[in-house]
């Protein structure tokens, strides 16, 4: 795991040449301005000629036209209607890269992909973007909950949201995205980023994270929607006890609980923080039995 940080421009805090529009706090806009950054990020998402890449919120382009040179193609998506005609403008010339005005949680990204993938005759699909703080957890399981066959996801996030979830299952700063992101792919953290790399700065700092999607689940579980939700019921009130969190869930008695818990192997004092993912599998399934 990477323990770069790129943090020492701290005089990036004004309105770089070619922004051209006034970031919108209400969709939550901080333009990525150091090129180190954007270096780092385009040689962590391990892209080539091979890749189709949809990129996430390209605001200014400053990670689009470098992701062009090395990608296949790159289909952006874009919410902001205010930055696509500078964003076209940018990228007429290069041949290889279409901008969408959409919403990417509305977007049907298995048909996006499948279709690019014909149309330019690429091998493969991966995602990179950077991502609006308020709406991250959402994107990011619409993303690997989506049959959309990337090979990976490299976003940008805020920092204490990517420790979160580049931390191990099992461990104390883990929590419920921890275990879903886990599931559904390997993390490897690219490159901490500071604060003052964005116009405007915001408040805190950043990070990027590349997911590599598995081609199997670490655990095999009988009710996948009923393993999650144990998760869930778990940390959401992550101070209680298993046998009285998991009373959240709703349909179970607390003595059922407890039974299941101990069929499990699980005791019932244990908190949720403690569990690993095999453990959380086993009481889903013990639950199931129940």
């Amino acid at each position: 795991m990477s323990k770069n940080k790129r943090n020492k421009h701290s005089s990036r805090n004004k309105a770089p040449k070619g922004v051209g529009v006034r970031p919108s706090k209400s969709l939550g806009q901080n333009f990525l301005i150091d090129e180190g950054v954007i270096s780092e990020i385009v040689e962590g998402s391990s892209i080539s000629k091979d890749t189709l890449v949809i990129e996430i919120g390209p605001g200014t382009g400053a990670l689009t036209l470098p992701l062009a040179e090395k990608a296949g193609h790159v289909t952006a998506v874009e919410l902001d209607e205010r930055v696509i005609p500078g964003l076209r403008v940018k990228t007429f010339s290069l041949g290889n890269v279409d901008i969408i005005h959409d919403d990417i949680l509305r977007v049907d990204l298995k048909e996006l992909i499948s279709g690019n993938l014909e149309k330019y005759g690429l091998k493969e699909v991966r995602i990179v973007g950077n991502l609006p703080y308020y709406i991250t957890t959402p994107i990011i399981m619409k993303l690997l909950e989506e049959d959309t066959g990337a090979a990976s996801i490299t976003v940008m996030m805020q920092k204490e949201v990517a420790d979160r979830i580049a931390s191990e299952p099992g461990t104390k700063p883990a929590g419920a995205i921890t275990y879903s992101v886990h599931y559904y792919a390997d993390v490897t953290k690219i490159v901490d980023v500071g604060r003052e790399c964005f116009y405007p700065a915001p408040k805190v700092d950043s990070a990027v994270l590349r997911l590599d999607l598995r081609d199997e689940c670490p655990v095999n579980v009988a009710d996948e929607d009923l393993f999650f939700n144990c998760i869930k019921a778990g940390f959401t009130h992550r101070r209680k006890t298993l046998l009285n969190s998991l009373a959240s869930l709703g349909g179970y008695e607390k003595a059922a609980i407890e039974k299941a818990l101990l069929r499990a192997g699980i005791e019932p004092e244990r908190r949720a923080e403690s569990l690993s993912m095999e453990e959380f599998a086993r009481l889903a399934d013990s639950l199931k039995e129940a």
